[in-house]
């Protein structure tokens, strides 16, 4: 008897085997004709209070190149990352530097400035590049960056986050754009 239940055993072990090798193959060849960005993609989410934000995004690297002033121009519309437009997502209304912007998820834009950056946020989410419409912009808020350590790759990253706010930065190169976060109604 215990033959025979270890004979089940081992049918249901090389069935789920055989079952599962093609589809573990056919992955490897989907994914076997990719190479792996240059700029590779990232995401970042922090709670305030009840309310969900998460940043998707790629992440360039200096590799010893002049960013904001030369790569980034400035006064300029940039895409804030590589590849696909970064992705700004709410799970309900905040106020952005003191002003308002609905839940939903917007693609981040900005215009960097020695002095001043402006942060966009689009009603168009799913974009590649800088192929925007102005026309379609939720909120346009000014920032001013900040001198800040080195950092190869681009990241955001939260800072000093309570139940009511916290402080989104983007931080790349010896450049630090901080921007104030305040849930509506948490």
């Amino acid at each position: 008897m215990t033959r025979h239940f270890l004979s089940l055993g081992l049918s249901f072990v090389l069935f789920g085997f055989v079952s599962v090798a093609p589809a573990l193959a056919q992955d490897r060849i989907d994914r076997g004709n990719e190479e792996p960005r240059v700029s590779p993609n990232a995401a970042v989410s922090q709670t305030i209070g009840t309310t969900e934000i998460r940043i998707t995004y790629s992440r360039p690297q200096v590799k010893g190149r002049e960013i904001f002033g030369g790569l980034v121009s400035y006064g300029e519309v940039w895409r804030t990352g590589a590849n696909e437009a970064t992705t700004f997502s709410v799970t309900s209304d905040v106020m952005i530097e003191g002003e308002s912007l609905s839940a939903g998820t917007y693609s981040l834009y900005t215009i960097p400035g020695p002095e001043e950056w402006t942060l966009i946020f689009n009603n168009v989410a799913e974009q590649w590049g800088t192929n925007y419409d102005q026309n379609e912009d939720a909120l346009r808020v000014t920032v001013s960056p900040e001198s800040a350590p080195q950092r190869e790759m681009m990241t955001f990253l939260f800072e000093e986050v309570t139940a009511e706010n916290g402080t989104c930065v983007l931080h790349w190169n010896e450049t630090r754009v901080p921007f104030e976060i305040q849930v509506a109604g948490n």
